[in-house]
Formats: C-alpha cells, structure tokens, sequence
C-alpha cells in the first residue's frame, strides 16, 4: 500500500510527483537546515549522536551497543541485566562498571610509513610492511639473531597505495595488491577466490618502493567484477554508513529519510547504523531507482520496518493532499489527522472505476476538511462499499462499469442480490480488504453487508446532492437502488454469578499475575476494569498521577477519548485507590532503575501508571489494550470458565448499578456514555423491565382537576426538607390505577364507589405518573385535530381553553421526566390500558420526614457482588 502511494503519476498538470524527485530531494539536502552529517556518500556518525548514537553508556567504553534496542554493549548489558533484578538503579551500575576496549575498528588509521595504505595490528604498519616486518625477524631468529624493530623500521620505504576497496559499496582503502581491504580480501578467499584474480609469480612488495604495481590476471574478469559489485561493506565498523554504489535517486532518498527521522524519532528504538546499512545494501541488490521500488518481500531483518517509516517521509515531500487523487490514495496526515494505532493512508486503488474512485476520494477529502474522524471505520467502511461496487461493475456492468452513463438500475439490483447471497451462504468478498497486514478477500457476513451497503449509499447519495452525478450522467434509479442497512448484532452480557465469584477469587487473580511475566499490572488493570467500569484503553492508557483525594473522596482520573470527555473523575473505592499506589510505587521504581533519579513532575504527568516493556525507556508509552486482551483471554482459556471478555465488566457492573437504586441518568453519566439509550444498552432492562415502569411510576405530578396542574408531586431526584414535607398528603397515602393516572381520594382506593361518578379527569384527587405520559400525548393531539375541524373561532377556543389545564399538566409531566433523566424512556413505554397497570404494588412510598432526615445522605455508595454502586 505504502509503494503505491509513491508511484509514479501520470498527469497534465505541474504537480509534486511528476517533477524531478532526484532535484527537489537535493534542493532540501541543501538546504541551510538539514544537517551536513548526512551530506556524504559515506557518512561518519558520532559516539554519542543523540538518535544514531552506537558507543556503550558506560562511561570510557569502547565498544558498541550490542543492539538497536540495548543501551550497553553485549557485556555490560548482560551485567545490567543481572544487576537490575537484583533491584540496583542504573546511576550505581554506571558508576560501578569497568570500560572495555574497543574490539571494533572504527576506521583504520593510516601506516606509520605509508600514508596512502591502512595500518594493520598494534605496530601501526600496512599488510605490506607487516609481512616484512614478519619475514625480516623470521630471518634473523633462524641466524640466532634478535631483529631490532627501530633499526629495521629505519631501513623501510613508504609504498604506494593501491586506492579504494574495489569491491563497490566499500568505503575503506585497500591494503592489498588485489586492489581489496583486509576484509574483502578474507572474504574473496573463503567465497572461493572467484573470477581467478592472482598477481603475477615473480611479483614482490619491493616493487612497490620503486612505483610498479603489479599487472592482475583473471581467470574471469567479468566474474570479478561482478562478485566486487555484489558483496556487502562490514556491517561491523562502528558508525560508518555507505551508500556508495547505489542510484542517485535512492541514495538521496535514504539521506533525507535519515535526516528526518532526527526531527522525531520513535524513541528507544533508534535506527543502529547495521540496519540501515542493510537497507542500502538490499537496495543495492535489488537494482533498485526509488525506495518505492523496494521488494518487501526479498527484506530481512528490520529492513522492511525502516523502509516503510522512510517511504511515509516521502510521502509528504512528493504530494500534495490533491495529489493523491491521481495517485489513488488519501493520506490523513496530510490534512493534520492521525488515527491513534492506524495508519495514515487509505489505498483507493482497488476502485478500478475512476469516476467511482473520484467520487469516494471526494468524499473523504471533505470529511477530513470539515470533521475529522475519530475511528478509522468513517474511512474505511465507504472504501468497502466502493471496492465490492466497482469490483462487480468489473464483471457484470457493460464496459465494466468504467462509463457511468449504461448503468441502470439493474445493475444496483443486482449487486445488492449478491452480496446478500455471498452473506447467506459465508463467500468471500469481491474485493480486497485489509485484514491485519495485509489485503485479501474476507468471508462476507451480515455485519459485512451492512456495511458495504452503507458505505456505497453514503458515496452515491453525496454525489446526487452535490450535483456530481448529473455531471457524470448516473441515472437516479442506479443511485437510489441500493437499500439502507444496519447490522443487528447482539450485546455483551453480564458475567454469570458462578463466572464474576471465578474471576474474583484470590487464587484465580494469583494465576492471572503469572501471566504478567515484567509485573506490568496485569491484575491491576483487570480489578480496575472490575472496580470502575471503565473501557479497557481508558485504564491501560492512565498516567502515573491518575488518583488523588478531593475532600477525602478517593478520585480516579481518566481520558474517556470514545466520548470526548478528557481528564474525567470517577469515586473509587478504598481497595482500590490502595492497589493504584502500590502500583505506583513499582512505576517509580522502574524509573530510578532506568534513570538514576526520581522523576520530575512534569515527567510524572507523562509518565504512564502500566509502561510498556519494549520501545519505552522513557516510560511514557502505556501497555496495549490488545496486550491486556491476550493475556485476558489465556488466563481464561486456564480457567476454563467459557468464552468471556474484559467489557462484560462494564455491563455487570451497570445491571448492579441499576439493581442498586442508580437511574439511566446516573448510569450514563457513571459510566460515560453518550445516551441513556446506551445506558439502557449496558443495564440489560426493557422498556418493559419492572424497574424501570417502577421508575416512571414513582414521578407523580397534579390532574387537570387539580388547582395548580402539572405541579410535581413525587420524583427519583433529591429534595429539600420543606419540598418532602410539602408531599406528605401525597406521598404517605395509597393509590388505585385509573384511566390515564392514579387515584388517590382513599375510600376509592380501599375499594369503595366514587362519589364523583369517576369523572377523574376533573378530580383534584386525580394525579398523573410517568407512565402514562404517552397516554396523555394522544390526548392532546386528539383534542387539538377536534380544535381544528371546529366550524368556527368561537368553538376552536371554547376547545382550547377547556383542555388547558391537561396541557398544563402534561407540559408539568414532561419537565418533571426530563428533570430526573426519564424523558426518553417514558415516550419508549407504551402502555395503552389501565388494565396493564394491574398486579403491581403502587403503594410504595416513603414518609416526608424520612426524606428529609436523608436528605444530605447523597454521596454514599456500597458495594455489591464485588462491584461499585454509584450514588
């Protein structure tokens, strides 16, 4: 996906990718702010470059990091490890360890008698005076002779040197009359000597003090030459990087890349100078012009990771956000948008119709323009719907669906048919999707249906409003044809009772720990989930300082990101507020052992509470909640308890809420939902669930009969002491169910006949509940279509006015729902009949002055079955 979007576009306009790439990358290399460490072709990275940095930490030590991700060489970084689990900080290892020479060259300086040729070993000499050197006291030894180096080093000529290393991406010189450096010369040997270089038999070094280079023979040049262009420069050769030998174009490209990864480099995992040597070395063997040439599948090692980093750096300098267009993918990072653990490309090229793939592309540039997403699905799923579209236009519309103006709605029919057919009998999709790393063609389901219908409606109908497909010359039936969709799928349940005591007890939660191999805080964000409720990411992703006491209440704070709401509070329990500190007790810990010293406070906000192990020394980053997902599901694959996951937690623990006295309204603000209808989702109840018609019943406002109508009566919410004491007479008394409400004149209700003839409606004694609130809405649009079809003014206000006081007691009613959060619910619950209301108890009710002795009473909480119960 990444290649495509650096392939090369043809089009008639002037735009970044059909420019020169090889002159605009030079013009920014250039440049006065790129760094001139990355100029050369053979670039010489410092000790202690900030990201390339190669040397040991330990102070006056020679030698390299043993890896990319290691801070010490392969000694010390052994002798941390063993010195870390003894619990001792790094700023006592540092202090503690010895240095070690360097067993690595850096490059080799030059020989103390020849200025053109590399010394060899510890006397400072080239491979030529070495082995006379050797040979000399060889000679005086067999004489019983001591050969005396100072008197022969005086006797010795310079030779000339034989220039560069002939093997091609080689930066050192040769030390050699084969025209090789000591490596390459090692290794021409062990290859098996091929193309037969051999110098001549009766050529000796002495002729090099006299300036005759000695004439090479070949057994076959060609193979010599190309064994020379083939074979890799050391990797081992501490902060040396080549790039000799290959293409202008990729040569400069690995520059810039270089150079821009300084800018922000993914901390702690710095690119060592091996790796990328590596990426220049298989770019040079696979004869490549562009990195977006790159064959991934020929990479080894961390090539393959680094390349695509480098690729998303050129991106930016090749495109423009229009450029994409021609290029056939949207890119969200240009329009300032970064999907947390996505990608920033959306590869449109599998939409083989351009004017389909304009269309889509047209309508994601304006959803990222004007607001941007926070899932990756506002994307994804038009793309699904376009690419299963234009992939059976590809087969089945005429022209293959490339001119719009011979599609018909047939074609729509038919392509709606067939996704329904490939869901009912589990096929796979017409067109390629991502599926982890990688695009192939997925089973289609329900789930997939819906949302390539959705996808491809949303498409089609934003081209019929913007005007776009009249342009194009699409017919109306084509674009109305396919239907709107919505996958019906279940909800999580609550876990079980025998499940929430299994998850719960010691020796399972003991077991869970053991899957937590660093001590991360596996159990911990497992008993947080349980505790709080929250979503997984929104516990796994908490900062260090993320529990504080206001008032002496234990506060949890927290990003609830799926809503908008940042830097949230939630009452915890003590348990719980005690397990965060001791975790944060080990968080610290771990940084003393990394830094040497305590973290500032600023770096204590940043700080996350469960760091990641890897890629992370500065502690910031937060384990995945996919992390936490698979060590969930194998410590439940252990219990063998059935097939559970993390968020039933959430819906256990508001079905408890609920259970507990908590309304939709505290649930929802609880929990942090955007609706009370999710709320309602997560509590598992029906507008016919008896809780919630308990609820709605217990709201009570005054009749129409009444002197003051819609006057609050009863309610869920708080109350003063003189509000309580002023319901007594209504609160402490019985009621009976009647047409539209309740009695509550108390012969009535103790079975007696009504002395009114049961005109309740006209009853001060009458009063409504929130049950009945879509009763009384029928009523009064039955009331006002008689008001209408009056034959005059007169009798049109004569209606009016005698409905008033019920429209007053509905308007009452109605703020009296909204009031406590049950608004919406009562319009769901449909109760036609007052005989629906029979069989139940309404003579629950409590005394005034019990309301009032409680009415302070609203900050307590409890805990049920394990669970919080929010107040």
């Amino acid at each position: 996906m990444t290649t495509l979007a650096l392939a090369a576009v043809s089009s008639p306009h002037a735009t970044r990718t059909v420019t020169d790439r090889l002159e605009m990358l030079q013009a920014l290399i250039h440049a006065p702010d790129f760094d001139p460490l990355f100029r050369p072709d053979i670039i010489s990275l410092p000790h202690d470059h900030p990201v390339y940095g190669w040397s040991c930490r330990v102070p006056d030590c020679g030698r390299a990091k043993s890896s990319g991700k290691a801070r010490f060489c392969s000694v010390h970084d052994e002798q941390w490890q063993s010195w870390q689990k003894d619990g001792g900080h790094i700023g006592d290892f540092l202090s503690t360890a010895e240095p070690l020479t360097s067993v690595k060259l850096l490059a080799p300086p030059p020989c103390r008698l020849c200025p053109d040729l590399p010394a060899k070993g510890q006397d400072s000499m080239c491979y030529l005076h070495t082995q006379r050197w050797l040979g000399y006291r060889k000679l005086r030894r067999g004489r019983g002779k001591e050969a005396d180096f100072q008197v022969w080093l005086a006797t010795q000529k310079p030779f000339s040197g034989f220039g560069k290393c002939q093997v091609l991406a080689c930066p050192l010189t040769a030390d050699h009359s084969l025209g090789l450096c000591r490596h390459h010369r090692y290794r021409y040997v062990k290859a098996g000597k091929p193309g037969g270089a051999e110098l001549p038999p009766d050529w000796a070094p002495r002729h090099l003090e006299h300036g005759q280079h000695p004439v090479i023979t070949y057994a076959d040049k060609a193979a010599f030459t190309a064994w020379c262009t083939r074979t890799r420069p050391v990797t081992w050769m501490n902060g040396k990087l080549s790039l000799l030998g290959l293409r202008p174009l990729v040569k400069t490209e690995i520059k810039w890349a270089m150079f821009r990864y300084t800018q922000h480099p993914d901390e702690s995992r710095g690119w060592p100078v091996a790796w990328i040597q590596h990426v220049a070395d298989e770019c040079r063997e696979q004869n490549v012009d562009s990195l977006a040439d790159f064959d991934f599948a020929q990479g080894r090692g961390h090539t393959g990771h680094i390349v695509k980093v480098m690729l998303g750096y050129l991106r930016h300098v090749y495109f423009t956000s229009a450029d994409t267009k021609d290029a056939g993918f949207i890119d969200t990072e240009l329009y300032g948008v970064r999907i947390r653990h996505r990608g920033a490309v959306v590869d449109l090229s599998a939409v083989t119709q351009r004017w389909l793939r304009d269309l889509l592309w047209d309508f994601l540039d304006a959803r990222l323009t004007a607001n941007p997403p926070r899932a990756i699905s506002t994307l994804t799923i038009p793309r699904r719907g376009c690419v299963e579209l234009s992939a059976f236009l590809e087969t089945q519309a005429p022209d293959g669906g490339h001119t719009p103006t011979l599609l018909t709605k047939d074609h729509a029919t038919a392509f709606v048919a067939d996704q329904r057919h490939r869901a009912a009998h589990r096929l796979r999709s017409l067109g390629l999707h991502l599926n982890g790393s990688r695009f192939e063609q997925t089973p289609v389901t329900k789930s997939t249906v819906a949302a390539t219908f959705s996808g491809a409606r949303q498409i089609l109908r934003a081209a019929m409003e913007c005007g776009e497909s009249e342009r194009l010359g699409l017919a109306r039936e084509f674009l109305i044809a396919i239907p709107y969709s919505t996958a019906k799928s279940g909800r999580r349940r609550p876990f079980p009772d025998n499940v929430a005591r299994a998850l719960a007890a010691e020796d399972n939660l003991q077991l869970l720990e053991e899957h937590d191999v660093d001590d991360r805080g596996l159990r911990d964000i497992w008993e947080a989930l349980v505790f709080t409720g929250r979503r997984g990411s929104e516990v796994s992703s908490v900062r260090l300082d993320c529990i504080s006491r206001l008032n002496k209440i234990p506060l949890f704070w927290h990003d609830q990101t799926k809503v908008g709401n940042y830097d949230e509070a939630i009452r915890i329990p003590e348990r719980l507020f005690e397990k965060i500190e001791h975790r944060q007790a080990k968080t610290i810990t771990r940084f003393v052992q990394q830094n040497g010293r305590q973290p500032t406070s600023q770096e204590r906000r940043e700080l996350a509470l469960f760091p990641r192990r890897s890629a992370n020394t500065s502690g910031r980053k937060s384990v995945t909640h996919a992390w936490f997902g698979r060590c969930f599901r194998s410590w439940m694959d252990g219990l063998d308890l059935g097939a559970y996951v993390p968020h039933q937690a959430r819906h256990t623990l508001a079905t408890n809420l609920l259970r507990n006295g908590a309304n939709l309204s505290h649930i929802k603000r609880y929990l942090g939902q955007v609706s009370e209808k999710m709320a309602e989702h997560y509590t598992h109840i029906a507008n016919t669930d008896p809780r919630l018609t308990d609820a709605l019943n217990a709201v009570w406002v005054a009749g129409p009969g009444s002197s003051q109508p819609g006057l609050l009566l009863s309610g869920s919410e708080p109350m003063t002491r003189e509000q309580a004491e002023a319901l007594v007479i209504d609160l402490t008394r019985r009621s009976t169910p009647a047409e539209g409400g309740f009695c509550t004149f108390q012969p009535v209700v103790d079975g007696n006949t009504c002395p009114w003839n049961m005109d309740c409606h006209n009853c001060d004694k009458f009063v409504l509940s929130g049950a009945d609130l879509v009763y009384w809405q029928r009523k009064r649009e039955q009331w006002r279509a008689l008001a209408e079809r009056a034959p005059d003014e007169a009798t049109t206000e004569y209606l009016h006015q005698v409905f008033e006081p019920t429209a007053r007691a509905i308007d009452g009613l109605e703020k009296a729902l909204s009031a406590v959060g049950l608004l919406e619910d009562a319009l769901d619950l449909d109760l036609r009949r007052p005989q629906d209301y029979f069989g139940r108890v309404w003579s629950t009710a409590f005394r005034a002055n019990e309301l009032a002795r409680h009415e302070g009473d609203h900050d307590s909480h409890e805990e049920a079955d394990g669970m919080t119960a929010a107040s």
